[in-house]
């Protein structure tokens, strides 16, 4: 399996946790200039951003960690693009969460990190 396979297995596995978790989909992929975030969704009344990883190895720190300040800058950004397209969410508290999947935790198991980088400098 190609890594944009395993990606994409990834994302839609993480949809369906946190679907169970009682999160609602607002969007997938929604893509700007800046970059891409995985999945935007609702948590009550949260507007959540959620960057999926899937690493097979923790060499270089793991699937979580590789969600460097860089990353982080360009999803906040690009949330900051989807508010500014989608104005009924400004008055909703938001957060940005990663949902990583590692080499040692089960297939299906995935590590939700809620709140994991703030969203400003």
């Amino acid at each position: 399996m190609d890594r944009k396979q395993i990606g994409m297995d990834a994302e839609k596995n993480a949809e369906a946790f946190l679907k169970q978790k009682g999160l609602k989909l607002i969007i997938r992929n929604f893509r700007s200039r800046f970059g891409e975030i995985d999945l935007i969704m609702l948590d009550s009344n949260s507007l959540v951003f959620i960057e999926v990883r899937q690493r097979n190895s923790r060499h270089y720190g793991g699937a979580a960690a590789s969600v460097t300040r860089q990353k982080q800058l360009r999803i906040i950004k690009t949330a900051q693009w989807f508010l500014m397209q989608h104005q009924k969410y400004h008055k909703h508290d938001c957060r940005f969460d990663v949902i990583a999947y590692e080499d040692d935790a089960a297939p299906l198991k995935p590590l939700w990190y809620k709140g994991a980088f703030a969203g400003q400098d």
